[in-house]
């Protein structure tokens, strides 16, 4: 089943794991949407360089440590994802709160190792 999933923090470097991510969920089918410094095209999905208002979003999946991720707390809640990925480098358990206070599944894992193994 599709998951419509943005990922936070892009990196036009291939050798990135937010790049190898993005090539991943759009080879697994899924929607994906990005969100970076710099825009550009990875496996056909624009990076958005603004923050838009997303509908139905599934998963955010970060690729910002967790002083890079304060500034998007708000942004990421009203986004009312189904669920927030922290992948390895990125945890952060301040943000867990906010998420859990809100209703909003977090994990920290890999998104290549989620996917790899059929649990995204």
């Amino acid at each position: 089943m599709s998951k419509k999933t943005l990922v936070l923090g892009v990196s036009l470097k291939t050798e990135r794991y937010s790049n190898i991510a993005i090539n991943r969920l759009v080879n697994y089918n899924h929607e994906t949407l990005a969100f970076g410094l710099r825009d550009g095209n990875v496996a056909g999905v624009f990076i958005d360089t603004e923050l838009k208002n997303y509908k139905d979003i599934d998963t955010v999946t970060l690729y910002l440590n967790p002083k890079r991720q304060e500034q998007y707390y708000n942004y990421i809640i009203d986004l009312k994802p189904n669920r927030v990925i922290f992948n390895p480098g990125t945890e952060n358990p301040k943000f867990y709160e906010l998420l859990k206070a809100k209703n909003i599944e977090y994990e920290a894992a890999c998104t290549l190792v989620l996917l790899g193994t059929n649990q995204y």
